[in-house]
């Protein structure tokens, strides 16, 4: 492989996306003003998907026919804070050195957006038989729900493609599979009371305990059922405690106890099993426990996110392509969740696959190397020979 660097326009790209602050948090607006600024003076025609509250916004554009069965190169806008991390530089001006390019979002995932549109006069030489939308979406980081509105719309009023590459961080290895995320928060109401006198109240936190003790026993049952597939690290659906916080004072029955909590799930578990076991168990803790003495308390979960796996489609068109243009021989697994899994509810042939390695994001000095974006170009040309001969 040329040890030269990647093109001058990736590289311009990159900095600019870099350069807008993205956090979850905050408004995309500026970067997609951006973008579509630069789709204009290409010929590229595009759509805004706009959030309901009109702070954030998806862009999906076209690069060659306007029919159904293109390929989708789907990345996220969105980074993760930079507060309380020490970095040598200014995380939100690109800084290229040592073979590197460091800035939020570097490789997480604004690299594969920069390599995507730096692409587009390419593809736009090609005789593309089949489209090549870019889908730039926010929220990943939080919800993965940046993608869905967009989704929604394949069919309708925007062509319906026959297969998604979400550029996540893979090295270009093509992943097929990940796992589900469900978060929740669960908040325990009890009755303040003297600890002396326990029957004239109801203990949140210890109600809490039993609930918290119900989820390790879900988990451990989730190990010993472990992965089927051989093919997870670690190779079980996990539930994890991650806060919990209750209690005024050592001799006052707690009135309130709340806990966040969640389930990682193999693709083949059903969504509603760990759910309705814990929600069992809520309906023993009122009665053997929080309202053993009276009609004291009650008990509220809250689900806050849930992003669905990714599950394997061996020989979908998603993973046909893929495998070709990044010219490997075999899929992968990652551990991390990601939108791929809304593209495939769908109904939608998805994998994962983008230059850069995971193990660089969301830490201080975040980098994509520049022979990963060299990579990543080459990815981008073998796509657009392919889309000539689909």
């Amino acid at each position: 492989m040329s040890t030269e660097g990647p093109r001058p326009e990736t590289l311009d790209w990159l900095a600019r996306l870099v350069a807008f602050d993205t956090e979850s948090s905050k408004s995309n607006l500026a970067l997609i003003d951006s973008v579509a600024a630069a789709l204009d003076a290409l010929g590229v025609p595009f759509v805004r998907v706009p959030n309901a509250s009109g702070d954030k916004a998806a862009l999906f554009a076209t690069i060659g026919p306007m029919v159904d069965g293109g390929i989708v190169l789907s990345g996220h806008t969105d980074v993760v804070p930079v507060t309380g991390q020490a970095w040598s530089a200014d995380p939100f001006t690109l800084r290229v050195a040592d073979g590197r390019a460091y800035g939020r979002g570097a490789v997480d995932m604004k690299g594969f957006c920069a390599l995507a549109l730096a692409a587009i006069p390419r593809f736009q030489a090609a005789d593309l038989k089949r489209p090549i939308h870019i889908l730039l979406s926010y929220d990943e980081e939080t919800t993965c729900l940046g993608v869905t509105d967009t989704i929604a719309r394949f069919g309708a009023d925007l062509p319906r493609p026959a297969a998604v590459i979400v550029g996540e961080p893979t090295d270009l290895e093509v992943a097929d599979a990940h796992k589900s995320i469900v978060t929740y928060l669960t908040t325990v109401h009890g009755h303040e009371a003297h600890s002396a006198k326990p029957m004239l109240g109801a203990n949140a936190v210890m109600a809490a305990a039993d609930l918290v003790s119900e989820l390790n026993r879900i988990a451990d049952a989730m190990i010993a059922r472990g992965d089927a597939s051989g093919r997870f690290d670690p190779p079980a659906t996990t539930v994890h405690v991650g806060t919990i916080a209750g209690g005024t004072a050592r001799n006052i029955l707690p009135k309130v106890c709340t806990f966040h909590w969640e389930f990682r799930g193999l693709p083949d578990l059903d969504m509603g099993e760990i759910p309705a076991l814990f929600e069992a168990k809520v309906r023993s803790v009122l009665r053997d426990r929080l309202n053993r003495y009276g009609d004291y308390g009650r008990i509220e979960t809250l689900e806050e996110v849930a992003v669905p796996g990714l599950a394997p489609e061996p020989g979908s068109a998603a993973e046909r392509l893929a495998l070709r243009v990044a010219e490997r021989n075999h899929t992968i697994s990652v551990p991390y969740a990601t939108e791929a899994g809304r593209f495939q509810v769908a109904g939608i042939p998805t994998v994962v696959c983008g230059p850069g390695s995971i193990d660089q994001a969301h830490q201080p000095d975040e980098y994509i190397t520049l022979a990963a974006l060299k990579a990543g170009e080459a990815f981008m040309d073998r796509l657009a020979a392919a889309c000539v001969t689909l």
